[in-house]
């Protein structure tokens, strides 16, 4: 009996090593074929197809109603510095907010009702904090300081004062209830580290689109430029 057993568990560790060699192997062959396709925006195809797909299908989910996790105020962690570009140098102490003609101060922007939540930052590397934040909606600080009609179909586009550092949002997800322009972070106001005087905080995206020390903002007809997207990221990096 226990030779039999143990030809019969000799063959099954055969067949399993020559089922798993061959998925192996067309594993990768699989990814040698996606790495050797052609680049689309600097991304293999199949990959952007790939990344395409996860748009479309976050777009479908979005709703002005769905709303992230917000905690207790007592959960809020520190903050983790990440990421430089386009706050190495030090803040102008004429720091402004350019907005179409206008050149808007801090003092304009607390001007508006606070709002102040605790969510989740979710880097696009695997880590998250849970912060506290607080400033203006995005949505408030449109209300004051936009007078056309504002067009959903829209773009915005954000950058730091010095322009190394870019992103860009749909008007969807500008305009949600939770999209933030904040001064603070757990409390006081935010050190250079995390984007002071003020930054972008969009809980529905990935960090890379939460752009630390706006400069400008502006809207735009066409989808703007952005960071990260041009290095082979996903576009609307949503979840």
């Amino acid at each position: 009996m226990s030779d039999e057993l143990d030809r019969q568990m000799a063959r099954l560790t055969r067949r399993s090593l020559l089922v798993g060699g061959t998925a192996a192997l067309a594993g990768g062959a699989l990814w040698q074929w996606i790495r050797t396709r052609r680049l689309d925006n600097g991304v293999p195809w199949p990959l952007r197809v790939g990344l395409d797909t996860d748009e479309e299908l976050s777009r479908d989910y979005f709703r002005e109603t769905r709303l992230v996790r917000t905690f207790p105020p007592d959960a809020a962690e520190s903050g983790r510095p990440n990421g430089t570009v386009g706050i190495e140098d030090d803040i102008a102490p004429d720091w402004k907010l350019h907005f179409g003609d206008m050149a808007l101060g801090l003092a304009d922007i607390q001007s508006l009702p606070k709002t102040v939540m605790t969510t989740e930052l979710k880097c696009i590397e695997g880590w998250t904090r849970v912060l506290q934040w607080g400033g203006a909606r995005f949505s408030d600080f449109v209300a004051q300081f936009y007078k056309d009609d504002l067009n959903p179909d829209q773009y915005v586009a954000l950058e730091t004062p010095d322009g190394e550092y870019y992103v860009g949002l749909d008007m969807a997800s500008a305009m949600h209830p939770q999209t933030l322009l904040c001064y603070e972070m757990n409390g006081k106001p935010l050190q250079p580290q995390h984007g002071a005087p003020l930054r972008l905080v969009v809980p529905l995206k990935y960090g890379i689109k939460n752009l630390k020390r706006i400069g400008k903002i502006q809207f735009s007809d066409s989808r703007p430029k952005d960071y990260w997207a041009e290095r082979g990221y996903d576009w609307y990096a949503g979840f």
